[in-house]
């Protein structure tokens, strides 16, 4: 069984301090949106007939973005999200995980055991 997070709490030379989740699917969707290829984030609700409709805004990417503690107490990261079409999947599943990955180490100086990527749908991408 996986044990899903309320909090990270890390200990520094100054203290305690207590990461919330809402943080850490905050970086981690910014730098998965930010890549190639992503349309933007999806839901992380099962139902993909929802998720069809629903490509989520800055201040939901907890909704796209699962944080949990494995039994070797390892923190592992799910992200949701929108490919495009017409791009090598592959590859932009390969750079959102790198991205991510480095993003959330670089900014909670907290290692990341996995991060994995879920493609929920693919869309076209609009011209601007």
């Amino acid at each position: 069984l996986r044990n899903f997070l309320m909090n990270i709490d890390q200990k520094t030379p100054y203290g305690g301090i207590g990461i919330s989740l809402e943080a850490i699917a905050s970086v981690a969707g910014k730098a998965a949106s930010e890549c190639y290829g992503v349309v933007g984030l999806a839901s992380k609700n099962k139902n993909l007939v929802d998720n069809v409709a629903i490509l989520l805004n800055t201040e939901e990417f907890s909704k796209g973005v699962t944080i949990r503690r494995t039994a070797k107490k390892e923190y592992e990261v799910d992200v949701y999200l929108f490919g495009a079409s017409g791009v090598k999947l592959s590859e932009v599943l390969s750079e959102v995980q790198k991205k991510v990955k480095y993003d959330l180490e670089r900014t909670f100086g907290i290692k990341f055991h996995a991060v994995n990527v879920y493609i929920q749908d693919v869309r076209e991408v609009e011209q601007q």
